[in-house]
C-alpha cells in the first residue's frame, strides 16, 4: 500500500507540471487518460475523506440565502481625499480558438495573466460558433451577451434564451454539464459578448447548482458628467444607483461604462476588491495626473489593490465613442488547482472530480444517457 501510494504521488506531481505548462493546449486525450485513471482506482476515491459532496452540499444550502460574504452595504462616495489606484498591468486579450470553432480574445486565464482572484478567466467571443455539451465544477460563470441570441440547456432540464443586453449567472457548485449555442444570424453577424468564470469560495464549492437570468430591461443604469457618460449598474453601484440584488454568491461588481468624446468619470470601488477595467472598444485614458495611461481596444487594464477610486477619461478629439468594462471582486484566501472546467482546492479533489464526471456521481448524476438538443447544431 505503501508503494502504491509513492507511485501515486509521483504521477500526480508529473501530470500537474506538464498539465499546468500545456494546460492552454491540452488534448482531449490527456483528459479522458486522467478521468480514466481516477475511474480506475474509484474504490480508493469512495473510501476518501474527499467523498464529501453530498455533506458539503447540505451545508452550503444552509448558507446559500446569500451569506455576507463582503458587499458594501453602504453607498461608496467619492471626496477629494479619496486615493486614486494605481495600474500594476496591463495585459492585450489575444485571440485564440475554444468550444467547436469558436474564436475569443482571452486576457485572463492565459501566461500572461493566470488568475486574478476571485476571477479565473475572461472571453470577449465574437462568434457563429458554439460552446457544445461541457461540463463544470467549483465556479460561477457570468456570460454578457452584447449582440446577437444564445440559446442554453443543461442535463437538469433547464433551458433558455439569452438576448442582446442580457445576462447569465451561473453557479456550477458540485456540477452541472450545459451546452451553449448561438443562433444564426440572419445578416450573418457574429454573436458578441464576454463570458467571465469567477471562483467560489470553499465552503460552497459543492454547493447545488443554480442560474440567475438577469434580462436587459432590468438593468438600471446612469448618467453623469452632462450626459458625456453612462453606465450599466449590472452589479454593485456607481454614483448612487445600486444594481438588482443576489446575482451571484462571490462578491462581485460588473459596471459597463458608455464614454462619449470627452467624458470624465470617477468610480468607486471596495476597499481591498481586486479590480481591471477591460476595453471593449474605443481609446480610454485610465487614471489621472502623473499616472494616466492610454489604453486601446482589447486592452485589460489591471488595478492595484490599494486606493479607493479609478478615473476613466476619453479625449475631446475621439471620433468614437469608447465602451470599458469595470470587473472588481473579493479576493479570495485560498489555492486555485484548476485543469479545464473544474475548478477545486487541490490536486485530490480535482482528481476526484475526474471520478464522478466518469461515473456520474456526486453532483454528475444526471448526466449518464444525457445529450442536449442544441449541442449539435451545424453552421
Amino acid at each position: 500500500m505503501k508503494l502504491f501510494q509513492i507511485i501515486l504521488a509521483i504521477l500526480i506531481g508529473l501530470s500537474s507540471t506538464v498539465l499546468y505548462q500545456y494546460r492552454e493546449s491540452i488534448s482531449d486525450f490527456a483528459t479522458l487518460a486522467i478521468a480514466s485513471f481516477a475511474n480506475h482506482y474509484s474504490d480508493f476515491f469512495s473510501k476518501s475523506p474527499l467523498n464529501k459532496t453530498a455533506a458539503a452540499s447540505e451545508a452550503a444550502k444552509k448558507d446559500s440565502n446569500f451569506p455576507n460574504l463582503g458587499y458594501p452595504e453602504q453607498h461608496l462616495i467619492v471626496t477629494e481625499m479619496s486615493a486614486q489606484r494605481a495600474i500594476a498591468k496591463v495585459v492585450r486579450a489575444i485571440e485564440q480558438a475554444e468550444g467547436a470553432g469558436a474564436r475569443v480574445r482571452r486576457s485572463i486565464g492565459t501566461r500572461s495573466q493566470r488568475n486574478f482572484s476571485p476571477f479565473l478567466m475572461l472571453d470577449h467571443f465574437s462568434t457563429t460558433a458554439g460552446f457544445p455539451d461541457h461540463p463544470h465544477r467549483g465556479q460561477e460563470t457570468i456570460t454578457y451577451l452584447l449582440d446577437g441570441v444564445v440559446d442554453h440547456e443543461d442535463f437538469a432540464g433547464n433551458a433558455g434564451t439569452l438576448y442582446s443586453g442580457d445576462l447569465q449567472f451561473m453557479t456550477a457548485g458540485r456540477g452541472i454539464i450545459h451546452a451553449e449555442m448561438p443562433r444564426k444570424q440572419d445578416d450573418g453577424r457574429p454573436n458578441v459578448g464576454l463570458q467571465l468564470w469567477v471562483d467560489l469560495p470553499k465552503e460552497l464549492k459543492y454547493c447545488e447548482p443554480r442560474y440567475r437570468d438577469l434580462r436587459a430591461a432590468e438593468i438600471p443604469s446612469v448618467t453623469v458628467d452632462d450626459g458625456r457618460a453612462t453606465i450599466k449598474v449590472i452589479s454593485g453601484q456607481s454614483h448612487g444607483v445600486d444594481s438588482v440584488k443576489e446575482l451571484a454568491y462571490t462578491p462581485v461588481w460588473l459596471l459597463d461604462f458608455l464614454l462619449r468624446p470627452g467624458a470624465k468619470v470617477t468610480q468607486a470601488l471596495p476597499k481591498g476588491w481586486n479590480a481591471f477595467a477591460y476595453i471593449l472598444d474605443g481609446n480610454v485614458v485610465v487614471g489621472e495626473g502623473s499616472q494616466a495611461k492610454k489604453a486601446e481596444q482589447y486592452d485589460n487594464v489591471f488595478f492595484e489593490q490599494e486606493g479607493d477610486v479609478i478615473h476613466l477619461s476619453t479625449e475631446a478629439s475621439a471620433t468614437k465613442e469608447a465602451r470599458v468594462f469595470v470587473i472588481a471582486g473579493t479576493p479570495l484566501d485560498q489555492p486555485v488547482v484548476q485543469y479545464g472546467p473544474f475548478v477545486l482546492n487541490s490536486q485530490e479533489e480535482v482528481m476526484k472530480t475526474f471520478s464522478d464526471f466518469q461515473s456520474h456521481e456526486n453532483g454528475f448524476e444526471r448526466a449518464k444517457n444525457w445529450r442536449s438538443k442544441i449541442g449539435d447544431r451545424v453552421y
